[in-house]
């Protein structure tokens, strides 16, 4: 089906009851049966995805390219996170309902995580936002409910288990977006998923489960403005400054290739003006209590590798209180191939809009700028107990089960509170159809996701993609 102003119920053309809302969740299973969702079969002009790849990175910075690609080759599993672009390209080729949503644009399951919250608790939330844009509500849930097949397969597990954390993930969406129609707007908009609600999971020992979260927490909590000093950073002369270790953290003082010197400090300087307008009035007043000191390129994840992210390291009261932004390059979404540009000229807001859209609390110093060469930004704290769940760790189904269904949950989330729960419940509604649908869609993309690992990989010992040493990424 072909989206339209005419499928949202809160555009402002029209306002309709919750009972017409379901009549339109309804009407378009009629159109796309859930089990249209089943089938993965790649079209016979499916583009080259190591072409896509080399296309991505002929606007990346050139020598973080082959630190790229030795992280994706590691598994199929770390180079199934690098395939945005290519999962998007195949997505636009397969059915969806026509309801849509503020998508994640990216939401494989190392994509969730937990953060603090304004109010300084820890929250379980997707966090990352790179290839937001409104979109079909089905293409996040076959990306999450892939990367479920595709880890379970790189773990060892067997076709079962595999199904098993599937169904998990795609039955919690269901069932999570079935209660949020139920909700009140406001209700919604204030509903969030703390570490502590954790504790009323289902299918999990209580002992067991209050053991690991604190374990969790307690890491989590490490990771903070301190101890980031700590790890990157150096003391030159009485003075804190971010340390060199190329090619995964380099100095602006050593990118020469860049810009002079000064031409650096100029840029950094209007870009960080610009930015601090995006933020309302007593963010600003907060941000600028402090002093920027330093500044890296520092690389992060697996598909951001080789945009330009750095790490600017701030100084307030004294020393001993820093804090650390990331400064993230983004460009257009890989999803605007497929569904349009996005409403926003600064691919830095949209990322902001977008995040900020679909998480229930976001960091409080996001917003956005724009630096040389109309290069596009988007600006967060580098760490604010900050943590994710190591899936290599799993050792049971049911471990990887239970994220799966903190996962799906919080993707119906986000979905909920950017589209209609209303009538994305109803489409799906009270059976496992769609469930066992995504399962079976899951299976048949991850043996694709193994043969484009394949081609990616002969691509790398041919010598078409340049690949750095393992003990140089990270």
């Amino acid at each position: 089906m072909t989206s339209d102003s005419s499928s949202n119920p809160f555009s402002p053309k029209r306002h309709e009851s919750v009972e017409q809302r379901q009549d339109v969740g309804r009407a378009a299973r009629r159109q796309v049966p859930r089990t249209a969702h089943r089938e993965w079969t790649p079209q016979d002009n499916r583009s080259d995805p190591v072409r896509l790849l080399e296309e991505q990175n002929e606007v990346r910075v050139p020598w973080l390219v082959p630190v790229r690609h030795a992280r994706m080759r590691v598994s199929p599993f770390t180079f199934f996170r690098g395939t945005a672009r290519i999962m998007a390209a195949d997505l636009a080729t397969t059915p969806n309902s026509g309801l849509q949503v503020q998508l994640g644009g990216d939401a494989h399951l190392s994509n969730f995580g937990a953060y603090a919250s304004p109010e300084r608790q820890l929250v379980f939330d997707a966090n990352d936002f790179d290839e937001t844009l409104p979109g079909p509500w089905e293409w996040d849930v076959k990306r999450l409910a892939a990367s479920f097949t595709v880890a379970a397969q790189h773990l060892g597990f067997g076709r079962k288990e595999a199904q098993q954390a599937t169904t998990t993930a795609v039955r919690a969406y269901r069932k999570a977006m079935t209660d949020y129609a139920t909700m009140g707007f406001l209700d919604l908009w204030y509903d969030r998923f703390s570490v502590q609600d954790l504790q009323a999971a289902e299918d999990i020992d209580p002992k067991e489960l209050a053991k690991r979260l604190e374990r969790f927490g307690r890491r989590a909590r490490t990771r903070t403005s301190l101890q980031a000093l700590q790890k990157l950073t150096e003391e030159v002369d009485g003075r804190f400054r971010i340390r060199s270790d190329p090619p995964l953290l380099v100095p602006m003082r050593e990118l020469r290739d860049e810009a002079d010197p000064a031409s650096l400090e100029e840029a950094v300087r209007i870009g960080f003006e610009q930015y601090k307008a995006t933020l309302p009035d007593n963010r600003r007043s907060l941000v600028e209590r402090f002093i920027p000191i330093d500044m890296a390129i520092k690389v992060v994840g697996v598909g951001s590798v080789g945009t330009r992210c750095f790490v600017m390291l701030l100084e307030g009261r004294d020393r001993d209180d820093p804090l650390f932004l990331q400064i993230k390059e983004a460009g257009p979404s890989v999803l605007e191939e497929h569904l349009g540009a996005s409403a926003y000229p600064n691919s830095g807001q949209r990322v902001v809009e977008g995040q900020q859209l679909a998480q229930a609390q976001s960091d409080i110093f996001l917003g956005w700028a724009e630096g040389r060469l109309s290069r596009q930004f988007y600006i967060r704290q580098l760490r604010d107990w900050k943590g994710s769940v190591e899936i290599e760790k799993a050792t049971t189904i049911n471990q990887m089960a239970f994220y799966a269904q903190l996962c799906g949950r919080t993707l119906a989330r986000g979905h909920a509170r950017s589209g209609d729960a209303a009538s994305i419940a109803a489409y799906l509604g009270g059976g496992d159809i769609f469930d066992r649908a995504i399962s079976d869609f899951s299976e048949a993309y991850a043996a694709q996701n193994l043969r484009d690992y394949d081609a990616f990989i002969t691509a790398i010992n041919d010598g078409r993609l340049e690949c750095a040493a393992p003990e140089t990424t990270g």
